[in-house]
């Protein structure tokens, strides 16, 4: 059994990436006992399953996921929401409403409008729907004040990082709050715009360097250079899991 990359080394379709006992995982293929690429992406190896992270990609709706969309059309019993899917997802009125209503007297755009952005989740859906959304959950539903940034879909877990020691760095230095998308959509709530602003760079900088190690501590110390650089000052230090 050989592998000819290391793990999250960048691929490109037809790659040779092992060869042996193993099994063929996502954007990946096998042909005898070779498994190659299908996509351009970072390879991952889980015991004998060999996968490709797509550096760009669709989100693919999952039940459970949480989502941050934009409403992009008002009917008659709900909304159409663009959740950065192939697909769009319906928002029915009745969840929303928590009541029966009648299209005749209620005026849906005076609870959503075009344009508006709202965190749900995803209750339903399979290949012959649109996904359904549900905003019954405790913190869900329209977004009233932050900041939305947009990272490829497949990026998320960096942002969450190792037990979740990338999340937890970001929300600590920045004393923002965070709402991740499994869409690739993130609301970032701040004290300030500067908190905020300075979220958002930390997630770009996730986004572009995530296929490189070491990337907690860069995250960490690109934070304290802006804050000293804003005279924000900077929290004492703590080790923080490389990832």
């Amino acid at each position: 059994m050989t592998t000819f990359f290391e793990r999250r080394q960048l691929v490109t379709p037809g790659d040779l990436l092992a060869k042996g006992d193993y099994i063929a995982g996502e954007n990946t293929y096998k042909e005898g006992d070779r498994i190659y690429a299908t996509r351009i992406g970072l390879v991952e190896f889980e015991n004998k399953k060999v996968s490709v992270v797509a550096l760009r990609a669709f989100y693919i709706p999952k039940v459970g996921d949480i989502v941050i969309g934009t409403v992009v059309d008002v009917g008659f019993s709900g909304w159409t929401v663009d959740i950065n899917a192939p697909y769009k997802a319906i928002l029915r009125a009745s969840d929303v409403l928590n009541r029966q209503f009648k299209p005749q007297k209620n005026d849906l755009t005076e609870v959503l409008d075009v344009g508006d952005l709202v965190v749900a989740k995803i209750i339903a859906y399979d290949r012959t729907q649109n996904p359904l959304l549900s905003v019954s959950d405790p913190g869900l539903g329209k977004i009233a004040r932050g900041q939305i940034v947009k990272i490829t879909p497949t990026k998320i877990p960096r942002v969450i990082g190792k037990k979740g020691s990338m999340i937890s760095l970001i929300k600590q230095e920045t004393e923002c709050h965070l709402v991740l998308g499994h869409n690739g959509v993130i609301l970032i709530t701040g004290k300030s715009p500067e908190d905020e602003e300075l979220a958002m760079m930390a997630i770009r900088k996730i986004e572009e360097e995530s296929h490189i190690s070491g990337l907690t501590d860069r995250i960490f110390q690109m934070i304290r250079r802006e804050k000293e650089k804003r005279g924000g000052g900077v929290s004492e230090s703590k080790a923080y899991v490389s990832n």
